[in-house]
């Protein structure tokens, strides 16, 4: 398994690849992917799956161009509906908490956190985690957009708490991966 990061657009967006045996997800495909489109020719892996982690379009804005260019699946949790409806692209699956995605032999699951946005989610690997706006090396997601909640993402960080490891490593929205240690796990908080 691979993992590849792209900083994309203005607002700096993390777009990452999954790459397992003979597949390939692209996750939060924001505005200009040309490098990643680039990217995806030379592997030698189908791409299956665009995983949107939140609505918003620095983490949507290319889902329709990276469709038209590879034939992927968009997917992005059920809450999300009512945020999409104007955005320009038509998921082929909305996702819900625990469900599972396969990439080649790789299994991501679904985690639901809300709080940036009602359908945010992280997908939960076996030494890994892709936390899209919900968690950031430094610093706490806004709560102030559309179907955002400052109690949602105090449940979500408690939730997230429970399930990350020591040594996990995280990779976010935006910034650098990093890898959880103690310290992080006490400011796991709002």
């Amino acid at each position: 398994m691979e993992i590849k990061r792209f900083v994309i657009g203005f607002w700096q967006t993390n777009c990452y690849l999954l790459i397992c045996q003979n597949e390939l997800a692209i996750i939060d495909p924001g505005p200009g992917v040309k490098e990643v489109l680039n990217e995806i020719k030379k592997l030698k892996a189908k791409p299956k799956y665009i995983i949107n982690t939140h609505y918003h379009l620095d983490h949507i804005f290319s889902n329709k161009i990276v469709k038209k260019e590879t034939g992927a699946e968009i997917l992005i949790h059920e809450a999300e509906k009512k945020f999409i409806k104007f955005l320009g692209f038509k998921p082929d699956r909305f996702l819900k908490d625990e469900d599972e995605i396969k990439i080649g032999n790789e299994t991501l699951k679904v985690i639901h956190t809300p709080g940036h946005t009602k359908g945010g989610i992280c997908l939960l690997g076996k030494d890994f985690i892709f936390t899209g706006d919900t968690l950031f090396k430094e610093g706490v997601p806004a709560t102030h957009f559309p179907g955002g909640s400052e109690k949602d993402l105090k449940n979500s960080f408690k939730k997230l708490k429970k399930i990350l490891i020591p040594e996990m490593i995280v990779y976010p929205g935006h910034d650098q991966m990093f890898k959880c240690t103690e310290t992080f796990f006490g400011c796991l908080r709002l």
